[in-house]
C-alpha cells in the first residue's frame, strides 16, 4: 500500500515506530546498562568498593549539573539533534573505552578509563533522556486524542528496559568488560542513527538570558515552599532518596564482596525491582481511586521503611534481592503519590519551573550516597545503611503524619 492510500492512523502509527519508539528502545536500553553497569564494571576493573561509590558519584553529580542545561539545549537545538548527538558522543566514548580496556585490562590505566567512563556517560545519558522525553512529548501532542497511548507506550518501553538492561549488563560482563562496553556502544550508536528519523521538536528563537533562567528555578522554590503538602512530600522522598541511593551505590559491593555472587546477580536484583516497582504504581493507580492519596501513600511509606531496615540485615542473597524490590515498590508507589499530587497543586504556568526544582531535589542524594560508599570500609557498609533506613524510616513518618490532616491529600 502506498503511502498515498494508506490510512492516516496508520501513517501516524508507522511514523511512531520508526522515529519516537524504535529511538526510545535503543536509548533506554543503553540508559539502564550504563546506568547499573558502569558502577559493576568499576567493581570488576578495580575491585574497590570506593573507585565502585566514588564511580556512582561521578554519574550522578555531572547528570544534577547538566540537567539545568539540557533542557535549555534541547529547546535551542531541538530534540532530534540533540538526541542523535548525545547518543552518537556516548557511542564514541564507550567504544574508546572498550578499545582502552582491551588494551589495559587493569592497572592505573584501567581504572582511569572506567572512573571517566561514569562521568561522561552520565552527562550524555542526561542529553539523550531529555531530548527523548521532550520528543515523546512532541508526539504526544501531535496524537491529540491519542495522546495517553503515546505516552503509556513509552512508559512501557523505559520499564521494560529497566527490567533487562541491568541483568543484561551483569549478563555480558561475565565474558570481559569490552564485550558489555561494546554493546551498550552497539545500542548507542543504534539510538544515534534512528534519531535521524526524529520529527523535529519546535525550537525557542533565542536563548533564555541566564538571570532569566534562574529567575524560573527561584520561581519554582517559592511555589513549594507556598504548597506545604508537596513540601513535606518531597522532603520525605528526599530522605528516602538516601537510603535507597546507597542500595544502588553499594549493591555491587553488597552482593559481590558480601554474599559472593556473580555480577549478573546485582542486575536481577534492579530487574526485579524494576518489576515490583511496575507491579506496585499499576496497583496504587487503583488504589488511589477508591482509597485517595494519604492512606495508599502512608501504606507504601510503611513498606519502604520496613523493607529498608530489613534488607540491610538481609542474611543471603535470596532475601536481599526480595527486599529490595519491596523497598523499591513501596518507593514506586510513593512516586505515584508525588506525581498526583503535583498535577493537582502546581498552578499550570508555574509547573515547569517548580517541576524542575522538584526533580533536582530528589536526585541529590544519589551522588551523596555514591560519596557514603566510597568512604566507608566495606565491613562497615551495613552499619551506614541501617543508620540510613533508620533515617528513612523516620522522614517518612514525620512527612506523613504532617500529612495526615491537609486537605491536599483527601480531596
Amino acid at each position: 500500500m502506498s503511502a498515498a492510500v494508506m490510512p492516516r492512523h496508520a501513517r501516524h502509527g508507522a511514523g511512531l515506530m520508526g522515529g519516537i519508539y524504535l529511538p526510545r528502545t535503543a536509548d533506554a536500553l543503553a540508559f539502564a546498562m550504563s546506568t547499573y553497569g558502569i558502577p559493576l564494571l568499576v567493581l570488576a576493573t578495580t575491585n574497590s568498593a570506593a573507585l565502585t561509590g566514588a564511580a556512582f558519584a561521578l554519574e550522578w553529580i555531572p547528570r544534577l549539573a547538566a540537567f539545568g542545561c539540557a533542557g535549555s539545549v534541547v529547546d535551542r537545538r531541538g530534540a532530534s539533534v540533540v538526541f542523535h548527538l548525545a547518543s552518537l558522543g556516548r557511542a564514541l566514548v564507550l567504544a574508546a573505552g572498550a578499545v582502552l580496556l582491551y588494551l589495559h585490562p587493569s592497572g592505573t590505566v584501567a581504572s582511569v578509563t572506567v572512573m571517566a567512563l561514569a562521568a561522561t556517560t552520565g552527562v550524555l545519558t542526561e542529553f539523550s533522556y531529555i531530548a527523548a522525553e521532550t520528543a515523546g512529548a512532541a508526539a504526544g501532542r501531535r496524537a491529540g486524542a491519542r495522546a495517553h497511548r503515546v505516552q503509556a507506550v513509552l512508559l512501557g518501553i523505559d520499564q521494560t528496559a529497566t527490567l533487562t538492561g541491568p541483568a543484561l549488563a551483569g549478563l555480558l560482563l561475565l565474558t570481559g568488560p569490552p564485550q558489555m562496553l561494546a554493546a551498550i556502544t552497539a545500542l548507542s550508536l543504534l539510538a544515534a542513527l534512528l534519531a535521524l528519523r526524529t520529527p523535529p521538536s519546535p525550537v525557542a528563537p533565542a536563548r533564555l538570558p541566564k538571570k532569566q533562567t534562574n529567575a524560573s528555578l527561584a520561581t519554582g522554590w517559592r511555589t513549594i515552599r507556598s504548597l506545604p503538602a508537596l513540601g513535606w512530600l518531597v522532603t520525605g522522598l528526599t530522605v528516602s532518596n538516601l537510603a535507597t541511593g546507597l542500595f544502588q551505590a553499594a549493591g555491587p559491593v553488597i552482593v559481590v564482596q558480601h554474599f559472593g555472587q556473580s555480577a549478573t546477580a546485582v542486575g536481577l536484583v534492579w530487574s526485579a525491582a524494576a518489576g515490583a516497582t511496575l507491579l506496585a504504581v499499576t496497583i496504587c493507580r487503583f488504589a488511589i481511586d477508591r482509597l485517595g492519596l494519604w492512606p495508599v501513600g502512608a501504606a507504601c511509606a510503611s513498606l519502604a521503611s520496613l523493607a529498608c531496615l530489613a534488607a540491610a540485615q538481609a542474611p543471603d542473597y535470596r532475601s536481599y534481592l526480595v527486599l529490595v524490590a519491596l523497598l523499591m515498590a513501596g518507593e514506586g508507589g510513593m512516586t505515584v503519590v508525588l506525581r498526583t499530587l503535583r498535577s493537582r497543586l502546581i498552578p499550570p504556568e508555574k509547573f515547569g519551573s517548580t517541576l524542575s526544582v522538584t526533580i533536582l531535589i530528589l536526585l541529590l542524594p544519589f551522588p551523596v550516597a555514591g560519596m557514603l560508599t566510597a568512604l566507608t570500609p566495606p565491613e562497615a557498609l551495613g552499619h551506614v545503611i541501617t543508620a540510613c533506613a533508620a533515617l528513612q524510616a523516620l522522614g517518612l513518618f514525620c512527612a506523613f503524619a504532617r500529612l495526615r490532616t491537609d486537605p491536599a491529600l483527601h480531596t
